[in-house]
């Protein structure tokens, strides 16, 4: 009862800015900003340049109940615009945090680039923010693609992270043993032709979800929507560029040497490997191995722990709300 319980408070939660579209509906184009689609809380913009490029950063900052004088700042995944995470929002909120919570560069709300995305820029990008905002020190909080991220702040910027929550992180291995380099026309080719229901099929195959359908579908519009802006073709790139920077610049040889309190938080059904069906066949099993992975890096390192949820997938901050609640509030309590 409890698994059912959770899993409906967190459709409830992620669905509430939405409202129900049938299949086969006609779509209502959004930009590729995400123009049309709503947020939890009020968006703000901050100017950032990278590589020459001016572009803008869209947050969310979100005030505490009771401020403890402490901020989180939340890192999203690839699939996923930062909105997702209202209920984390809302958990951090009524538990005294200032919630911090951007789209990076190449995602949401925040501005296509023409350029290439890296992982570099995105942390300068971060911490340009808090400088903005006058945070001297924050804990992050971190989901998939956001892990990544997430390692390379802490490496990059020790002074400036309290605690790292590494939530499904990805990147917990070095995709470029497994898979070949694949030129990004071909990625952008590929992307192009998937459907909405291949995408649905996508999520659901490679990160376990063990949500209802319903509560899937703001994501799928949250892509397939903007197919009807006359920029998608910028958006597509960027988002390709994503997956190459995911490739091209690993984060597994840095994990060991974090010295931040950490805590990995994994489903123990995530097994998602970013490239998998590209890699020779042989070596595909030997992928993805997540939770895993979490308990040989924690294992490593100086301060960290590895928390693994039984019968929860890639999104475990929907899927296991009240576990997820109990270790992230815990271990920031420190």
């Amino acid at each position: 009862m409890n698994r059912i319980y959770s899993a409906a408070f967190a459709v409830a939660l992620v669905t509430i800015p939405f409202i129900s579209r049938a299949a086969d509906a006609p779509r209502e184009p959004y930009g590729i900003a995400l123009e049309g689609f709503a947020y939890p809380y009020p968006v703000h913009l901050l100017p950032v340049v990278n590589d020459g490029e001016q572009l803008s950063m869209a947050y969310m900052d979100v005030a505490p109940v009771q401020p403890n004088g402490r901020t989180v700042v939340l890192l999203h995944g690839r699939n996923f615009p930062s909105s997702y995470w209202a209920p984390v929002i809302k958990m951090l909120s009524e538990a005294g945090f200032r919630v911090v919570v951007p789209d990076q560069i190449g995602f949401g709300k925040s501005s296509k680039p023409q350029g290439e995305l890296h992982f570099d820029n995105l942390a300068r990008n971060t911490m340009a923010l808090l400088d903005h905002l006058k945070i001297d020190k924050a804990e992050i909080v971190a989901h998939s693609l956001g892990g990544m991220l997430g390692v390379r702040i802490a490496r990059a910027y020790p002074d400036r992270v309290a605690h790292l929550v590494l939530t499904a992180p990805i990147g917990l291995e070095d995709y470029r043993l497994y898979v070949p380099p694949t030129p990004t026309e071909t990625i952008i080719e590929a992307e192009d032709k998937l459907t909405a229901d291949g995408y649905r099929k996508q999520l659901q195959t490679n990160y376990a979800i063990k949500l209802p359908p319903e509560a899937i579908t703001p994501f799928i519009d949250a892509r397939f929507n903007i197919k009807g802006s006359p920029d998608y073709p910028r958006w597509l790139r960027a988002f390709v560029s994503s997956g190459q920077m995911i490739y091209r610049e690993p984060v597994a040889h840095e994990i060991p040497l974090i010295t931040e309190p950490t805590l990995f938080i994994m489903g123990a059904d995530d097994h998602n490997a970013p490239g998998r069906p590209l890699a020779p066949e042989a070596l595909r099993a030997k992928m993805g191995q997540n939770a895993e992975l979490a308990k040989a890096f924690a294992a490593k390192m100086p301060n960290a722990r590895a928390e693994v949820i039984p019968d929860t997938g890639h999104l475990v901050f929907l899927e296991a709300p009240d576990k997820y609640r109990e270790l992230v509030l815990g271990f920031l309590g420190r």
